[in-house]
């Protein structure tokens, strides 16, 4: 056999498992409506798999190892770069019919992983995601179809996710509509349980019709008041004080960084409440992500404790 590795399972934004994925610059990618797909090398050969388990040409998935087996630009990729799999979407009709004509039976790479198994780093899966600007050049180089971004957008936000549903015409003919739906990626993202997940929305799930097409391809949120919060009352000299007060108390060591985190969190909120809400006029405020752009302040302003 040839090292199959099943793809990541796409959670939906919102879940637990992509908790606080949007918070940071996320690459908001087109979702295709196809069957999914990969492509590696072993032993010198192509091997292909489906969503689930490695194919053969006897038992293929709807003729995509025979389609991968005849591109001798996907052969010549992975032999410069024989630790890399191509994962996508070979694209064939499913509930989806407006892509274009010229789009079908046509592979479209949307992660690219290096296996990490030889190589003795990376994650609990064997391998680590590759960012999107790491493996655009060598497909274009070798002429690889992928999947290009519909926007780049730091600390998002639900409806402006919403948006992006609006902006995925990807491949899709001319005024029949939107794509299948968009794909939130995070890379360096960790969700709670430690492991690499990405975020969707499908486009049929959504009763909003009428959100403003954004112009630009790549734009930055509006700061969220929580960022605003942190970035102004957690200071320096705030995270110094309550780290110097710990350390004469108690001593110092890396057990005590949550302790340190929560101390902070709790000084912001119970010192600065009443200002922060009146400056900003009685706003909604999302504890949840006042505490993670906390530590992550923390974190900036005293990185040689982490």
């Amino acid at each position: 056999m040839g090292n199959f590795k099943r793809y990541q399972h796409i959670e939906r934004f919102g879940s637990d498992e992509v908790e606080h994925i949007e918070l940071g610059e996320c690459h908001v990618f087109p979702k295709l409506d196809g069957t999914n797909g990969s492509i590696w090398l072993h032993d010198g050969q192509i091997c292909c798999g489906s969503r689930n388990r490695e194919l053969s040409l006897d038992n293929d998935n709807q003729g995509f190892m025979a389609w991968a087996m005849a591109q001798p630009n996907i052969l010549v990729y992975l032999l410069d770069n024989p630790h890399h799999r191509l994962y996508g979407e070979f694209l064939i009709q499913h509930s989806l019919s407006t892509y274009r004509q010229d789009a079908w039976r046509r592979f479209y790479v949307f992660d690219v992983t290096v296996d990490t198994d030889d190589l003795e780093v990376g994650p609990e899966a064997g391998f680590i995601y590759l960012p999107y600007e790491h493996y655009k050049p060598g497909l274009e180089a070798r002429g690889i179809d992928y999947i290009p971004p519909v926007s780049i957008i730091s600390n998002s936000n639900y409806e402006q996710l919403v948006e992006q549903l609006h902006k995925n015409v990807f491949m899709i003919e001319d005024g029949k509509g939107v794509g299948e739906g968009i794909v939130l990626k995070r890379y360096g993202y960790k969700n709670r349980f430690g492991r690499t997940t990405w975020a969707k929305l499908v486009t049929s799930e959504f009763k909003e019709r009428h959100a403003k097409v954004m112009g630009s391809n790549i734009m930055l949120g509006k700061k969220m008041v929580e960022e605003e919060i942190v970035d102004k009352y957690v200071t320096k000299a705030l995270v110094e004080k309550e780290h110097a007060k710990i350390k004469a108390e108690s001593g110092w060591n890396s057990k005590m960084i949550p302790r340190l985190l929560g101390t902070v969190y709790h000084a912001l909120v119970s010192e600065e409440c009443w200002h922060f809400v009146k400056e900003h006029k009685n706003p909604k405020i999302d504890f949840g992500r006042v505490n993670y752009f906390t530590i992550a302040k923390v974190k900036e302003h005293m990185p040689e404790l982490f």
